[in-house]
């Protein structure tokens, strides 16, 4: 933790900490956003999008023989962009603003397999790793159509050599878990003190070995990268740098954009879109941002949302220091019923991209959190975990700023990122409705 002396420094020069040290709700806009045409330095491009889709198409053939959920979609994974206008109506009224455009929900708390936004980071990096163990081995070749003999005895034998490790609050944990065992890998995943008792349960009942810490996000990996680099065929899936996460989350931006088009909404200057994303480590946020800027360039207006105790990525972006600067270093806990949100230091890798594509990013209390659980419940009949629910008020959070009036906005489309709930038992699903429905009673 900084000195007092530091921290006042701090503030100082930047007032915005006042509120984010009271643990206020707030929202920051970037002042480092930049316009698509003046980014000319990145690690990745539009390019590298295009062939991680291409792995994704070539990859059907072997969910099609291994999950039966994902048969109808021809092995595709993928979740639904649903209307959510009755909830608008609510808010509406709870915010005394009326918001111009439609909102809706990207149901990643639906996505098959494992129930989460970080099946599209986490099966993608999984199985980019068993393909280029494949090829090692002369079971694929760059002629190989598509990746079903990953399905094979043959490559099971070869996986069950090699060990795969990940830090996780959770849902990435379960990704990674399920795909892993599925391919035959030993996986262990290294869990922080945020974890649902229910996650490390499903991760054992699929095949994983669960390790528990007491620290938080930051602690699980570090131990987890150590672990693995000391196994002499070790792989970790480092969620704080990993390239192949970010490219699997960003071809979500191509599966939205033929979406929007089957619905004939229209994206261009007159008809921006908005996109609220709940934000942890950084990865699958800026995975999606970035590939949502390489489709539809300054056309597309993404913020991030943190709770109020784990606002890692505003520290970051907001002082400049990225990742090397934590919410423990201002004296914050970083302890949030947000469990995938529950990150003290955000991504180096996903900050880069982040601090000039980001629009901005707000913070809410997790109180907050419950209620919009419920409320979506109630208007909506669906039903997310808590961390998935910043998004929805995102719209709201933005229309009390001035970036509409400086972006010159009338009419958008606003798309709020539901992440993660659709593997929660139904147990605990009641218990997040029934305190949501206690504190929307309570008033206070």
């Amino acid at each position: 933790m900084f000195t007092e002396d530091k921290i006042k420094e701090y503030q100082n020069k930047f007032p915005e900490l006042d509120n984010i040290l009271a643990l206020k709700p707030m929202l920051w806009l970037n002042p480092n956003l930049t316009k698509m045409n003046e980014i000319h330095s990145m690690d990745l491009n539009k390019e590298d999008m295009i062939q991680a889709e291409e792995f994704w198409q070539k990859s059907a053939a072997f969910f099609r023989k291994e999950f039966s959920e994902v048969r109808e979609t021809n092995g595709i994974i993928e979740s639904p962009l649903r209307k959510i206008n009755n909830l608008k109506e609510s808010l509406d009224k709870q915010f005394d603003v009326k918001i111009n455009g439609n909102l809706y929900l990207k149901c990643d708390n639906e996505l098959p397999i494992a129930g989460s936004i970080k099946a599209r980071g986490g099966f993608y990096e999984v199985l980019y790793y068993a393909v280029s163990l494949a090829k090692k081995a002369g079971l694929i070749n760059e002629k190989t159509e598509d990746y079903g003999v990953l399905s094979t005895s043959t490559c099971k034998e070869l996986f069950k050599n090699y060990h795969i490790g990940v830090g996780s609050t959770g849902n990435l944990g379960l990704s990674i878990g399920i795909m892993s065992a599925k391919l035959g890998f030993q996986v262990s995943v290294y869990m922080s003190r945020d974890a649902k008792q229910w996650k490390k349960d499903l991760l054992r009942e699929k095949g994983a070995t669960v390790l528990e810490f007491d620290g938080d996000f930051s602690q699980a990996v570090a131990i987890g990268r150590q672990q693995m680099l000391e196994k002499p065929n070790g792989y970790f899936v480092d969620d704080e740098s990993s390239k192949h996460l970010f490219l699997g989350y960003s071809t979500a931006a191509f599966r939205l954009k033929k979406q929007l088009e089957e619905k004939n909404i229209i994206v261009n200057q007159e008809h921006p879109l908005f996109v609220y994303l709940p934000c942890g480590v950084g990865g699958a946020p800026g995975g999606i941002t970035f590939g949502l800027k390489q489709v539809f360039g300054d056309h597309v207006h993404c913020f991030y949302t943190e709770p109020v105790k784990s606002p890692s990525h505003l520290l970051g972006l907001l002082t400049g220091k990225k990742d090397c600067i934590s919410v423990q270093d201002f004296g914050i806990d970083n302890i949030t019923d947000a469990d995938g949100l529950a990150v003290g230091r955000p991504s180096k890798f996903a900050s880069h991209f982040s601090e000039k594509m980001v629009s901005g990013i707000y913070t809410l209390e997790d109180r907050t959190l419950y209620e919009l659980l419920t409320l979506l419940a109630d208007t909506e009949e669906m039903h997310v975990e808590p961390s998935a629910t910043g998004g929805l008020v995102g719209a709201y959070q933005v229309e009390k700023s001035k970036y509409m009036e400086k972006m010159n906005v009338k009419m958008a489309t606003h798309i709020a990122w539901s992440t993660g709930g659709g593997l929660v038992p139904k147990e605990e699903m009641k218990g997040f409705y029934e305190r949501g429905r206690m504190y929307l009673g309570s008033g206070k």
